[in-house]
C-alpha cells in the first residue's frame, strides 16, 4: 500500500519545517543539510524523501552530489487553506474590539 503524501504532512514535523526554512535560502547537498541537525543522516534522508514526495523539495544531481532546493509554490496550498481561518479570526477579533470600545467602563473591573 502506497502512502499519499501532502504538504500538510510535510509541515507537520518540526525538523521538516526547519529543513524547508534552511533550503528556502539556498540549495545545499544532503551532507550539508544533515550537518545542520543533531539527528542521523538516515533520519534527514527520510525527511528529505517525504519533502520530495510532497513536492516541497526538489533534488538535482551534479556529479556524485545530490543538491536539495525548496520549491515553496506548494506551500500556497497551506496559505489558501488558512485563508478561511484568517477570515474567521479577523471577524472575531474585530467584534471583540468593537465590544471593548463600546463598553469600556464595564470592562475595566475584569478580575
Amino acid at each position: 500500500m502506497e502512502l499519499r503524501r501532502d504538504v500538510f504532512q510535510a509541515i507537520a514535523d518540526p525538523t521538516r519545517r526547519d529543513i524547508i526554512n534552511l533550503l528556502s535560502r539556498r540549495s545545499l547537498n544532503l551532507n550539508a543539510v544533515a550537518g545542520h541537525f543533531d539527528v542521523s543522516r538516515p533520519a534527514i534522508s527520510r525527511h528529505i524523501k517525504i519533502l520530495t514526495e510532497c513536492g516541497i523539495i526538489t533534488i538535482r544531481r551534479e556529479g556524485r552530489e545530490r543538491y536539495c532546493r525548496a520549491d515553496l509554490q506548494k506551500l500556497k496550498e497551506v496559505d489558501k487553506w488558512l485563508d478561511n481561518y484568517r477570515e474567521f479570526w479577523n471577524r472575531k477579533l474585530d467584534a471583540l474590539g468593537d465590544f471593548l470600545e463600546n463598553k469600556p467602563e464595564e470592562n475595566i473591573n475584569i478580575k
